[in-house]
């Protein structure tokens, strides 16, 4: 989950909501990311989503939900808004959550 939102947040640096209306390759990534980030938190036990609560588990699992199946559904201002706004919000609630790679 960590690893998609700060590639969304990388594909995204420096853009406008503009360019993901009118660039097609930088929406299916970010989309596709954000399918992966969905994927992902379905994928995490109960056990672990229950002692971490602050972490949107449903939002973020329904948000992958509506990408996947809900085509004509899929709004850009909604995209965008997770990818300026809940994206950020989710990573600095992931990263006390992953523990540090050893040393090598």
């Amino acid at each position: 989950m960590l690893d998609a939102a700060r590639q969304v947040i990388l594909y995204t640096s420096g853009k406008r909501y503009a360019d993901l209306e009118s660039d097609r390759m930088l929406r299916d990534a970010v989309e596709r990311q954000l399918e992966i980030i969905g994927e992902a938190a379905r994928r995490v036990s109960l056990e672990f989503r229950g002692d971490h609560p602050e972490v949107p588990w449903t939002r973020v699992v329904a948000q992958r939900n509506v990408i996947a199946h809900e085509y004509g559904e899929i709004k850009l201002e909604w995209i965008w808004l997770v990818v300026t706004e809940r994206l950020p919000e989710l990573i600095v609630l992931l990263e006390p959550l992953i523990p540090p790679l050893p040393e090598e």
